[in-house]
């Protein structure tokens, strides 16, 4: 493998030249739109072979000026380094050979493909969702009546988690030392080209097998180690609007037999109602009116097993005043006039602290130690990240530089806080939001405000490949919002969509709901008996899970994904994008599509038992029949990690 990686490098094309960036933000969507002064191809001129690798030399014909790419190579470890260049060049084409049949994963977080062959991925951090996209897919829902699935080019769609990290079919990855805005295109048949803006970097591994991949990402981006057991005592229930919101409806669902490990409630600091919906008020104390004596609460509903979770983001509400005190301190991200720069979000403007200026960044922290932590919280949402406006005036740096950094420093300072709480045993907080760094510094991740609907692009269908290409990315525990997030004009949560979202989110990390941004109209999961039933029965499944998905999580602080893809441990099933493993030894297949009884599932090289029934397949394409309450879900008949007493356990819920 290490000759295919010096293969590539050897065989390794550049081009050069000048461009200018145009940026335009809305709420969180950027528009880019680029000019390219002049580029030119350079000529190949040299090869030497050096004590650490070797050199290659290009020469720019024109200017008659050359560059060097230095190749370091130490234990199978390729760096790849260009050599300072003149301040006039800032843009850079690498381009590398690849396999025609060469299938390409990662870059971060990417939902209506995973396969990245043939596609152009932007490394650049965003809102995923963006008004233009919904607006079409409204459109086109009304008018043609048909689902509006990838109704844009995959080019155009952004991403909360945007890295510039890919891993190969051919067992190796490739990791770009880079900050500012770039672009990894796929689309040859015979080569990969890196469209970079500055000085190329970047790393080369490969490996036998895609755990000896994944752990060699893992040694380079880090790990952030150990999540607390309670997570996987039960379900996470999203409950609103106050104490006694909470009190009635977790005595409902324990009264259901539900396994309840925790509540999380995102308006713990209050609310407001906005032409998108119930939304959080954001200014990070506990809101005495909804949730008077929080403290108290929290313990007492500890007492009874049930942890509780809250919500914080790096922005402030401007009405309230914890904002008034940062804005008079200037620890608001500016405009270029010196104000604090206002971002809309949905429909209200909000202020940015700015994470550069040190005594905001302590200020900051010191809120989610007083203000959370110290009244008992669990853990937290940890949103947003990805916002930073391109042409605002930190207190020290570039944001274009730091845009893609933002949602890492994010990360880093709800670690600190926990860390420096000497809490890590016992708190953990999610995130959405992503770029290099946010690896070894974000507990876990969710991914982020899906609609509430079967679509493709962003509906229950885009979790499995967004969860695996993050898992291919380094970010190894992932898990989605039970039922979705987003309800715009037409789209509810029905009843059928929230019982499959909760079959396919009891086999995966965590389990945890979110009522949406319109709670009133959206299906919850004590809106009736059936409901509270089918919970119950996916509760006790995900706590039987316990030990199995301690061990699976055992093997991701070494950099291999709880949720896998078929061809992680069989090298085949390239293309499929709607099964995973969970950990060695099982296999999901969750029912995505609307109304069906049934589904299709491939099954490979292996011997397989499948729970519900226990018919053994082997390698195939089969027809399983999966009505509401059945997932269909398959064991290795020879497990290597599942224990045989979580095993019989599980065989017996999944049959009565």
């Amino acid at each position: 493998m290490e000759k295919l990686l010096e293969h590539m490098l050897r065989n390794m094309e550049l081009t050069i030249g000048y461009g200018r960036n145009y940026f335009t933000m809305n709420r969180g969507s950027f528009h880019y739109r680029k000019m390219v002064r002049w580029r030119r191809d350079l000529k190949r001129t040299g090869y030497e072979k050096t004590a650490e690798g070797f050199v290659l030399t290009f020469l720019d014909e024109k200017e008659n000026r050359q560059y060097f790419m230095d190749i370091t190579v130490r234990d199978g470890h390729y760096k790849a380094e260009m050599r300072s260049c003149p301040k006039n060049v800032n843009r850079f084409w690498v381009r590398l050979p690849c396999g025609k049949n060469e299938h390409i994963y990662g870059c971060g977080e990417t939902y209506s493909r995973f396969d990245l062959k043939g596609e152009k991925v932007r490394i650049f951090v965003a809102e995923h969702q963006n008004t233009r996209r919904i607006s079409r897919k409204i459109v086109k829902d009304r008018i043609v009546g048909t689902d509006p699935e990838k109704d844009l080019p995959f080019s155009a769609y952004e991403s909360y988690y945007a890295q510039p990290t890919f891993v190969s079919s051919r067992k190796y990855y490739l990791h770009a030392d880079t900050v500012r805005y770039a672009e990894f295109d796929f689309r040859k048949e015979d080569r990969i080209s890196l469209r970079l803006q500055e000085r190329p970097v970047f790393h080369m591994e490969s490996g036998k097998t895609f755990e000896e991949v994944s752990q060699k990402l893992s040694a380079l981006l880090g790990s952030y180690g150990r999540l607390p057991e309670w997570l996987y005592d039960g379900t996470i229930l999203a409950i609103q609007e106050g104490c006694e919101a909470i009190d009635r409806r977790l005595q409902k669902a324990l009264d259901a037999g539900i396994k309840v490990n925790g509540v999380w409630s995102q308006d713990w600091c209050g609310c407001r109602r906005t032409g998108f919906g119930y939304q959080v008020m954001w200014n990070w104390e506990a809101d005495s009116a909804l949730y008077p004596d929080l403290k108290e609460k929290i313990a007492e509903w500890k007492q009874k097993g049930v942890r509780f979770l809250g919500y914080i983001n790096p922005f402030m509400a401007i009405e309230k005043p914890l904002y008034q005190y940062a804005s008079r301190h200037g620890y608001c991200v500016k405009n270029k006039k010196g104000e604090d720069y206002m971002v809309t979000i949905t429909t209200f403007p909000a202020a940015m602290i700015d994470f550069t200026n040190p005594e905001a960044y302590a200020w900051y922290k010191q809120l989610i130690c007083q203000n959370m932590i110290g009244i008992g919280m669990s853990g937290w949402m940890a949103d947003f990240g990805e916002y930073l406006p391109v042409d605002s005036v930190l207190y020290d740096g570039d944001p274009k530089e730091l845009h893609n950094q933002w949602p890492a420093i994010w990360a880093k300072l709800n670690r600190e806080a926990i860390e420096e709480c000497g809490v890590k045993d016992e708190v953990f907080f999610f995130m959405r939001a992503g770029f290099t760094g946010s690896v070894k510094d974000a507990a876990c991740m969710w991914t982020g405000d899906q609609h509430v609907d079967w679509t493709e692009d962003d509906g229950l269908p885009s979790v499995i490949p967004a969860s695996l290409s993050l898992g291919l990315s380094g970010q190894t525990i992932v898990h989605s919002d039970a039922g979705g997030y987003t309800t715009v004009m037409q789209m509810t949560r029905s009843k059928e969509l929230l019982l499959r979202w909760e079959e396919m989110n009891a086999f995966s990390p965590l389990f945890r709901f979110h009522e949406g941004n319109q709670p009133s109209r959206n299906v919850q999961f004590d809106s009736d008996e059936q409901l509270l039933e089918h919970l119950a029965r996916l509760s006790r499944i995900h706590v039987i899970l316990k030990p199995y998905l301690i061990e699976t999580e055992k093997e991701a602080q070494a950099g291999i994904p709880m949720m896998r893809p078929l061809f992680y441990h069989y090298n085949s099933d390239w293309e499929i994008e709607n099964e995973y493993l969970l950990g060695r030894d099982l296999l999901i297949a969750p029912v995505y599509k609307e109304g069906r009884e049934q589904r299709h599932v491939t099954l490979p090289d292996d011997a397989w038992v499948e729970l519900a029934t226990g018919m053994e397949y082997g390698k195939g394409v089969y027809d399983i029949k999966a009505p509401i309450g059945s997932i269909p879900v398959f064991v290795r008949r020879h497990p290597s990690v599942l224990q045989k007493e979580t095993l019989d356990a599980l065989i017996r819920e999944l049959r009565k």
